[in-house]
């Protein structure tokens, strides 16, 4: 699965955190692959639950099996 960057962005600026958008606009590919990039998700705070939790039809609740929680805590969450 892969995330848009913007949506990563709009994540960013709706829990305040305005000043790592320019930083994370320049890092992060076009579309974001929650396992591929989990350590730039990291580097900027993002709990990868609350982010998918964002998006529509809440897709965290049907990744297989314990995915989301296991990517959750690749977060260090």
């Amino acid at each position: 699965m892969k995330i848009d960057k913007d949506v990563v962005l709009d994540f960013l600026r709706e829990h305040g955190r305005e000043d790592q958008v320019p930083q994370a606009s320049q890092e992060l590919p076009d579309h974001v692959d929650p396992e591929r990039d989990s350590g730039l998700l990291s580097r900027f705070g993002i709990d990868l639950q609350d982010l998918l939790a964002k998006l529509p039809g809440n897709l965290g609740d049907k990744l297989p099996g314990d995915l989301g929680g296991k990517l959750g805590g690749i977060l260090g969450n």
